[in-house]
């Protein structure tokens, strides 16, 4: 499996507050983004797997949803993890 306990506990920990913080907006966008990579990964391969495609958008927009409350919220914030994870060119 490509995100198992301790990858998750690995992303919780270096974006969010602690290993176990897993609310946190940077955590959670930063979980999105290692999703939404690898099921990237997987189109590339099969094109013609809709279901996942169908995933993918759902993630990026759940993604953009929080990156849009993160925003609104704290823009500091916001733009540490765009810039943390590479979101933007």
């Amino acid at each position: 499996m490509y995100l198992d306990k301790a990858k998750k506990e690995e992303i919780f920990g270096q974006y969010g507050k602690s290993n176990t913080d897993t609310g946190s907006a940077e955590s959670q966008i930063a979980l999105f983004s290692y999703r939404i990579s690898h099921l990237t990964e997987h189109l590339k391969q099969n094109r013609k797997d809709h279901t996942t495609a169908r995933s993918l958008t759902k993630l990026v927009g759940k993604r953009r949803a929080l990156l849009d409350y993160l925003k609104d919220r704290d823009i500091n914030r916001y733009r540490a993890i765009v810039k943390a994870l590479g979101l933007r060119r």
